[in-house]
């Protein structure tokens, strides 16, 4: 239950209010004085105060003054023995919720200081929706390069439309955040953007996903479920790795994207659907289509508005910003001095701005000092031997076969990404079907 304060110079009326809503589950606080009550506000954060007008010294309209400044203050519910309008007004236009009259009955007090809580407890809430939305509409993104300031500018302008966008750069470039700021920046980012791999799911479980089905439509199919086309009405949907949808079902997309409408698997009945579609693909989608593996009619469904991300080794200034920007989020502030990041800016960061998070995270994590230096970043880095993922790149002396050495890699990769095929895919450059059947055959497993 909220806190109330009950600021009175009569210690009788604190107590009997204090005893009723006590009984009611509230958490009670009381003081004798403005000054008083300035310093519980302070300590505890109540959520209600309950204050009388008329006290010596200070009174409640002055607490109000006061408490007002505050960033969070709490509702205040003045009371009164005088019943003056005049006065009660004044207070409500200094900022109190609401004002009761002496002698106060118990159910309006009760009704009164619910309705005050509830109010605070929504202010709060979009208080902090404000906060996240802030957050994620700046998606904590490092843009110092003016290629960057450029994708910047390009997401502030296609972010109050709906336009179609699809987001073109290399694996780890941040292609995702930028869509993320594209939805939270936009009038649909009061709800959660959908998201869906399209390279992470076989082409019947990726229709399925994608456009929902019924109850009996396949075999396991026990009961309806919403696809996440469906489930982004009037939100966003995010196809991360479009290329590498299958062409059947890049004919259903196309149909959603002209009709604005989707049937689930099973059904024949059409669904309205209100979405924003934004695509991201690390493929060139003109070589795509002369393979024709992706389809032109629908490529010019989602290219309406192409965004370009430059990958780092295009846009170096950034680095040091970053490198600060990853230690700072691993939890262990430490500083870098100038020769590593020299080194650190040398390297062409083949995994882009996800590599080089992962290596900040993993040298912040095993580093004991409080000043980064060359000698904790990689040996790789240091000699320029290869790319930071250690993969078994070099054959060993002894020599091996391509099978072995083959596993070796994938292995490598699975490991990378925690055992998840999707991710490892995108490390070496494969689709996830191409992975899946070279990792099975190699008798590995991910997820």
């Amino acid at each position: 239950m909220a806190k109330v304060l009950i600021v009175d110079d009569e210690a009788g009326q604190r107590g009997i209010l204090s005893k009723i809503l006590k009984a009611e589950g509230y958490e009670l606080f009381e003081a004798s004085s403005v000054p008083e009550a300035l310093h519980v506000i302070e300590e505890s954060d109540p959520a209600i105060v309950l204050s009388d007008l008329k006290m010596p010294g200070r009174g409640g309209l002055e607490l109000i003054e006061e408490v007002s400044r505050r960033p969070s203050p709490p509702e205040i519910i003045v009371i009164t023995a005088y019943g003056s309008v005049d006065t009660a007004v004044k207070a409500m236009r200094l900022g109190a919720y609401h004002y009761l009259t002496k002698p106060i009955e118990r159910d309006e007090l009760l009704l009164v200081v619910q309705r005050a809580a509830e109010k605070r407890a929504l202010r709060l809430e979009g208080q902090q929706m404000k906060q996240e939305l802030a957050r994620k509409a700046s998606g904590g993104l490092i843009a110092q390069s003016a290629a960057m300031r450029h994708v910047l500018d390009m997401v502030a302008k296609v972010a109050v439309s709906d336009a179609t966008v699809m987001i073109r750069g290399e694996s780890g470039t941040g292609k995702e955040r930028i869509a993320q700021m594209i939805h939270y920046q936009s009038p649909r980012g009061t709800k959660p953007m959908q998201s869906i791999n399209c390279a992470a799911f076989p082409e019947t479980l990726l229709e399925s996903e994608l456009f929902g089905y019924e109850k009996g439509a396949f075999s396991g199919a026990q009961s309806r479920k919403i696809g996440i086309v469906e489930a982004a009405s009037r939100s966003t949907l995010f196809l991360d790795e479009v290329a590498d949808m299958p062409l059947s079902t890049q004919a259903k997309l196309l149909r959603v994207l002209q009709e604005r409408e989707i049937r689930r698997l099973g059904s024949t009945r059409s669904i309205p659907v209100d979405v924003r579609v934004i695509a991201a693909t690390n493929k060139n989608l003109e070589e795509e289509i002369r393979n024709k593996t992706f389809r032109e009619d629908l490529y010019y469904r989602l290219n309406i508005i192409p965004i370009l991300i430059p990958p780092l080794r295009k846009r170096k200034e950034e680095i040091p910003a970053l490198v600060e920007h990853f230690i700072a989020r691993s939890g262990r502030p430490k500083s870098v001095d100038g020769e590593a990041i020299a080194l650190l800016m040398q390297y062409d960061w083949p995994g882009n701005v996800r590599e080089l998070e992962a290596v900040m995270q993993r040298i912040a994590v095993l580093s004991s000092n409080d000043t980064i230096t060359v000698d904790d970043l990689p040996l790789e880095l240091r000699e320029g031997t290869g790319p930071l993922a250690e993969t078994p790149s070099k054959l060993p002396p002894e020599g091996t076969t391509f099978g072995e050495w083959e596993r070796g890699i994938l292995l490598e990769a699975l490991r990378e990404a925690n055992g998840v095929m999707a991710d490892a895919a995108k490390r070496l450059g494969m689709t996830y079907r191409t992975f899946q059947y070279r990792a099975e055959k190699f008798g590995l497993r991910g997820n």
